[in-house]
């Protein structure tokens, strides 16, 4: 269990947030959406090209803080050649973990169980589900 907000910052977190994945505008993107969080400041733009369902290329950009920006890269990473249904389930999935509900992480989150000790930190938790809010956008639009 973290007990301080160091902690959270520590692991894939740091690693994801020093190095992201994907943090790139893909040549191929066809839909754009933007995940704002005017209290802080927070922008991150996330770009998918989206072929008869399939997510075949996805990356983001922006400015962001330590957690939002992980959470962009470990998402591209999750979501990389998932249809938009498959995509719109590991967001649902995400979102229970790093809820206040409590629920244990789902083993297909795979790295993203990293985000799991988020909910001890309130104020954290909308940098974390940030790009998602965004992909959740771009999906609802996609059949499938």
């Amino acid at each position: 269990m973290i007990r301080d907000v160091d902690d959270l910052y520590r692991g894939i977190i740091l690693e994801h947030c020093k190095r992201p994945r994907n943090f790139r505008v893909p040549q191929r993107a066809n839909r754009r959406a933007c995940g704002e969080n005017p209290l802080c400041g927070d922008h991150i733009d996330v770009y998918v090209c989206l072929e008869r369902g399939v997510i075949r290329d996805i990356g983001f950009a922006g400015v962001s803080c330590a957690v939002a920006r992980a959470s962009a890269s470990l998402m591209t990473e999750a979501v990389m050649g998932r249809d938009a249904a498959g995509g719109r389930t590991l967001l649902r999935k995400f979102e229970q973990m790093v809820g206040t509900s409590g629920i244990d992480p789902d083993p297909e989150l795979g790295e993203l169980h990293a985000f799991a000790d988020v909910r001890a930190f309130p104020s954290r938790i909308q940098c974390a589900l940030l790009p998602w809010d965004a992909l959740s956008s771009v999906l609802l639009e996609s059949p499938g």
